[in-house]
């Protein structure tokens, strides 16, 4: 089960975090990731973090503005955005997985949380 906080309404310019917490003893997975959804449009990739490594990988919306991190003792997944922009209004979704392939597409996710509203306002 992955469960999201941190949401929330921001000026552009501001910054929030939003942290993603795996419990369950069926989660088995080697990789996390963020997916948002804005309104009227599909869902996208945003950011992808392995749990062993911490390799990261970020969509070119969010590069350099978005870091993605994770506390393995606790199990939980970061996703801290500065800088933000309307255009980043959207649910945003935490995922995980336990296979491979492309780590940009949502259906090679398993598990996913419920999504989290973040607004930014202009």
């Amino acid at each position: 089960q992955l469960v999201e906080l941190g949401g929330g309404l921001v000026q552009a310019g501001g910054s929030l975090r939003l942290s993603c917490a795996v419990s369950g003893r069926t989660f088995s997975g080697n990789a996390m990731a963020w997916f948002r959804q804005g309104p009227g449009k599909e869902r996208a990739f945003v950011a992808f973090i392995t749990w062993t490594t911490g390799d990261t990988y970020y969509s070119d919306h969010v590069k350099g503005r978005f870091t993605i991190s994770r506390d393995n003792a606790k199990n939980t997944v970061y996703l801290q955005m500065n800088s933000l922009k309307p255009e980043d209004t959207a649910i945003y979704y935490c995922a995980g997985r336990s296979g491979g392939g492309i780590w940009t597409i949502a259906s090679t996710y398993s598990y996913w949380g419920q999504g989290t509203q973040v607004t930014v306002s202009s």
